[in-house]
């Protein structure tokens, strides 16, 4: 989905409240986790944690609690300002129905953030958040692939290997998050990556995007 201006205006509120400066300037976003952007946006600003303030741990902390809050007051916004992309109620839909297919995410958003996204265009019906990785837990994304199945493996008493789970991600670093987790890569343009960087990068499919639901299908089945 496409939540970009609602997400500027919370990290730009939750910075400017952990900070106390403005956010002019933000970093790259694609692939990117919350943390990450907000470690990037403090060297980019210049902000610094001055005087009595907490550690970068702490800060961190608030960081994320502040950008819950400001996200959670525009929740409203996001079916107006925001979009699903083309295909993807589709193929969650069409995905879900396989069976012994188990559905999650894993995102660079905080949990409460990704949740509420989910939430706000009814696709959380579609997927299972509680066994997904997200920006909030303190792992790289090839870790929380790997962790996201040994929860999913735990709590559905099933048997899960590496090999027959995909990940669909828009990035080349999602594509190596899926190399270092050993999981097939689903590469879908619709992001900042063109079709070639994400084939490049070692995606094992690339798609323009969602929209041919059975192909998509197809490339996921396990």
């Amino acid at each position: 989905m496409d939540v970009a201006r609602v997400s500027r205006d919370a990290y730009a509120e939750a910075f400017r409240r952990v900070t106390g400066r403005p956010l002019v300037a933000l970093p790259q976003l694609a692939g990117a986790s919350d943390s990450e952007i907000f470690f990037e946006s403090l060297a980019l600003n210049e902000s610094v944690a001055g005087a009595g303030q907490p550690e970068d741990g702490d800060l961190l902390g608030r960081y994320s609690a502040e950008l819950a809050a400001a996200f959670d007051a525009r929740a409203h916004l996001l079916p107006e300002q925001g979009r699903i992309l083309p295909g993807a109620r589709a193929a969650l839909a069409a995905t879900s129905r396989l069976p012994g297919v188990i559905q999650t995410v894993l995102t660079g958003t905080i949990r409460q953030n990704a949740a509420c996204k989910l939430h706000a265009f009814g696709l959380d019906g579609y997927l299972d958040v509680g066994i997904g990785g997200f920006g909030s837990d303190v792992y790289p994304k090839g870790t929380l692939i790997l962790r996201s199945l040994a929860m999913a493996a735990e709590k559905y008493g099933v048997r899960l290997a590496p090999g027959g789970s995909a990940y669909v991600g828009d990035s080349v670093r999602d594509v190596a998050a899926a190399k270092v987790a050993g999981v097939r890569c689903i590469g879908v343009a619709t992001g900042r990556s063109t079709l070639s960087e994400l084939r490049d990068a070692g995606a094992d499919t690339v798609f323009v995007d969602l929209s041919d639901t059975a192909r998509v299908v197809a490339a996921i089945s396990p």
